[in-house]
């Protein structure tokens, strides 16, 4: 029989904050310093910093249509090196989660590339989109920091 391994969470945070482009920059300090405790490389930091900014971003330009709401963020980390991040907001929804994940597909038109969901997946390990029309959307995310042997010198 396989033996499986229950994760312990080792620490966890939360916040929320205001849907202002302001705070995109705010969320992914606040996320990266937080795990920073297990020591991630550059290249880890940088890929999180990414993902967290394009579901930010998200929440900020669609769920509330560039008015003013409330963006929510959990974290866990656990004892075997993955994080886990939680983003929600109580905004519009999302109609079809399968066509917002396509590649190039955006409801916000000008600039926007609609390439979010592509970045989100391609910088972290899982992603999960859950969405109710008018209700909001939770992304929750999970990325697993290479654990190094510590040396003694």
């Amino acid at each position: 029989m396989k033996e499986v391994k229950i994760m312990k969470v080792i620490n966890e945070m939360s916040m929320s904050f205001l849907s202002r482009s302001s705070n995109e920059s705010f969320a992914r300090g606040a996320i990266s310093s937080f795990i920073a405790q297990l020591d991630p490389t550059i290249d880890e930091l940088a890929d999180i910093k990414t993902a967290i900014s394009e579901a930010v971003t998200n929440c900020i330009v669609h769920a509330y249509n560039n008015g003013i709401g409330t963006i929510y963020i959990t974290s866990k980390i656990f004892d075997n090196g993955k994080v886990s991040i939680k983003i929600r907001d109580k905004g519009c929804g999302i109609e079809d989660i399968a066509q917002a994940m396509e590649p190039l597909f955006t409801t916000a038109g000008g600039e926007r590339a609609g390439l979010g969901f592509a970045v989100m997946q391609s910088f972290m390990d899982k992603l999960k989109v859950i969405s109710k029309k008018g209700k909001g959307t939770t992304i929750t995310m999970e990325k697993n920091i290479i654990r190094r042997p510590i040396r003694n010198e």
